[in-house]
C-alpha cells in the first residue's frame, strides 16, 4: 500500500511539474509575438518584426508630429541652416553588435544600398528625401543636400528602416543570410540566428540595473499567447486576438496598453472614374460606411474607427476638429446619393487580404444607400473605380501620407500641391503642423479618399514586470521593461 501511495505521489509531481513552467529568474523576461516578416530592418513593414528591429538597433532620432519636436538618439543633433543643406551628427562610441564602429559611412553606404533595392523603406529616401548628394564629411559627420528646402528631414531620418548595417552585409549583399541572424546597434543582440516558427533570444549589450538583460522571443498563436500570460507560464504578449479583446480589460485591468500603429484603411474614389467626379457622391459613400461595424466584425478589435484623415500615428498638431465624412449616417448619406442623382450599380474593388473587411463594408454601404454595391479583387488591368486601400507609414512625415493619399486617388488640385509645398519648407514645426492640417482639411472637403480605420497594437503582461510602455513605429519598448 505505502508503495502505491508514493508512486501515486511521483506521479502527481510529475504531472504538475508538467502543468505550467517554473518562472523564469530575475532579469530574464519571456515574450510572445507572431512570426515577423522579416528581420531586415528597411524591409519591415510590420508590427512583429518592427518589435525585434527596434531592439536590435538605434533610430537616429524619434520624431514626434504632434509636437515637431526631435529627440536624437544614435544622432547627437540633426540641424540645417537654410532647410536645404543637413548635417547629422553621430552620437560618439557607436558599435555594431560584431564590435564595429558604425561611422557616418556606415549610414551613406547603407542608405545607398536601400535606395537601389525595392524595400519598404526605399521610398523614403526615393520619393521623400530626394537628396542630390549625401556624403561622410568625417566619421561622426554625414551632410546632405536635398533639391529643395525642406523641414521633414527629421521626420525621414527618424524613420527606423534607415537604421545602418555592418560593412561586411553590405559587401556581401547577402541580405536574406542578415535577416537571419541581424547585427545591429541597438541595446540588444541576438544571441543566435533567428528560428521560424519558435523566435530567439535577445541579450542586452550593455547591462542596466533593474531593466530586464534577457528576452527570450517565442512566435506563437495570440489567442494562446494571452491565456499564457493570464495563467503565469509568459510574461508578456504583443498582440490580442479579437476574442479576447473584452477580457482583457478585466484580466489585465491595470497591466495592459494600446497604442496606435503606423497603418491605416480608407475608401479611394479614383479621379478617372466619372461617376464620382461629384463631391456629393464621394461624401455619401463615406457616411454609408459602419466603421464601428467592422472595427468589432472583420476587423476584431485591431482598429479604430477613423476619426480624422491622417492617423493618430501621424498626426501633425493639435486634433480638435470634427470629421464628418468619418461619421456612419446612413439617412443623411441615403439623402446626398437621391440629391446627385446617382443610380448604381457599382463595385468597391480590393487588394489581397482585405476581402474580409471590403466585402462587409459593401453590403454595408449598399443597405445605407438603397443601391446595389458589390465587391471584387482589384483587377490588374480592370475598369477604374472606388477601391479600399490599407496604407502602412515608413515614417511618422504627414507629407508622406498626404502625398500618398493624392496620389492614390489621381488628385491633382493645385491649391493642395501647393499647401503641402508650403508645409514642408515651413521654418518651424509649429507652422508646418497648421499648413499640414490645412491641406488635410482640403483633402476632407474633396473627399478623393475617405478614412476608415486606424490600427492600434494591444498587449498584457504578468505581475513581474514594470515600466511597459510603447510607440507607434518601434511598439513594446523592450529595452525599458523592468523584470
Amino acid at each position: 500500500m505505502r508503495s502505491r501511495l508514493a508512486a501515486l505521489f511521483a506521479t502527481l509531481a510529475l504531472l504538475a511539474g508538467c502543468s505550467s513552467e517554473d518562472p523564469p529568474p530575475p532579469g530574464v523576461v519571456t515574450v510572445g509575438l507572431q512570426e515577423p516578416g522579416t528581420l531586415l530592418p528597411a524591409d519591415v513593414d510590420d508590427q512583429a518584426g518592427r518589435l525585434v528591429t527596434g531592439a536590435l538597433w538605434e533610430p537616429l532620432a524619434d520624431y514626434d508630429p504632434a509636437s515637431g519636436k526631435l529627440t536624437p538618439r544614435a544622432a547627437s543633433s540633426i540641424t540645417s541652416g537654410d532647410r536645404v543643406t543637413w548635417t547629422v551628427r553621430l552620437r560618439p562610441g557607436l558599435k555594431f553588435h560584431d564590435g564595429t564602429a558604425v561611422t557616418a559611412a556606415s549610414y551613406v553606404d547603407t542608405w545607398q544600398a536601400i535606395a537601389g533595392e525595392n524595400w519598404a523603406a526605399t521610398p523614403v529616401l526615393t520619393k521623400s528625401l530626394r537628396a542630390r548628394a549625401i556624403t561622410a564629411v568625417d566619421a561622426a559627420t554625414i551632410k546632405i543636400v536635398l533639391d529643395r528646402p525642406s523641414s521633414q528631414v527629421p521626420a525621414w531620418l527618424s524613420a527606423p528602416g534607415l537604421v545602418p548595417m555592418p560593412a561586411s552585409v553590405l559587401a556581401s549583399r547577402d541580405w536574406n543570410a542578415f535577416a537571419r541572424h541581424p547585427l545591429g546597434d541597438g541595446p540588444f543582440r541576438l544571441a543566435d540566428s533567428w528560428q521560424p516558427g519558435t523566435g530567439g533570444k535577445l541579450l542586452r549589450v550593455t547591462p542596466a540595473d533593474g531593466k530586464a538583460q534577457e528576452i527570450d522571443l517565442r512566435v506563437g498563436d495570440p489567442a494562446e499567447q494571452y491565456d499564457a500570460v493570464r495563467d503565469g507560464s509568459l510574461d508578456l504578449v504583443t498582440s490580442v486576438s479579437g476574442d479576447r479583446h473584452e477580457a482583457m480589460h478585466t484580466d489585465f485591468a491595470d497591466r495592459h496598453t494600446t497604442w496606435p500603429l503606423p497603418e491605416a484603411g480608407y475608401l479611394v474614389f479614383p479621379s478617372a472614374d466619372p461617376r464620382f467626379a461629384d463631391a456629393t457622391v464621394r461624401h455619401a459613400f463615406a457616411l454609408a460606411v459602419d466603421r464601428g461595424a467592422l472595427e468589432v466584425g472583420p476587423l476584431a478589435h485591431q482598429v479604430d474607427p477613423a476619426r480624422a484623415l491622417l492617423p493618430p500615428a501621424d498626426a501633425p498638431g493639435e486634433r480638435t476638429g470634427t470629421c464628418r465624412p468619418c461619421t456612419f449616417d446612413a439617412a443623411a448619406a441615403k439623402s446626398l446619393l437621391g440629391q446627385s442623382g446617382f443610380t448604381g450599380p457599382t463595385t468597391i474593388y480590393y487588394d489581397p487580404g482585405a476581402g474580409v473587411w471590403t466585402r462587409p463594408l459593401a453590403d454595408g454601404a449598399s443597405s445605407a444607400l438603397g443601391v446595389p454595391v458589390t465587391a471584387a479583387p482589384r483587377p490588374v488591368d480592370g475598369p477604374a473605380g472606388p477601391s479600399t486601400v490599407d496604407l502602412k507609414l515608413a515614417t511618422a512625415s504627414p507629407a508622406d501620407l498626404l502625398t500618398a493619399l493624392a496620389s492614390a486617388a489621381g488628385y491633382t488640385d493645385d491649391g493642395f500641391r501647393q499647401d503641402l509645398s508650403a508645409a514642408e519648407s515651413a521654418a518651424t514645426p509649429a507652422e508646418a503642423g497648421q499648413l499640414y492640417r490645412v491641406a488635410e482639411n482640403q483633402l476632407l472637403r474633396d473627399l478623393p479618399v475617405a478614412p476608415l480605420w486606424t490600427g492600434h497594437g494591444h498587449a498584457v503582461w504578468s505581475p513581474r514586470l514594470h515600466d511597459v510602455t510603447a510607440a507607434p513605429f518601434s511598439g513594446i519598448n523592450l529595452a525599458g521593461i523592468s523584470a
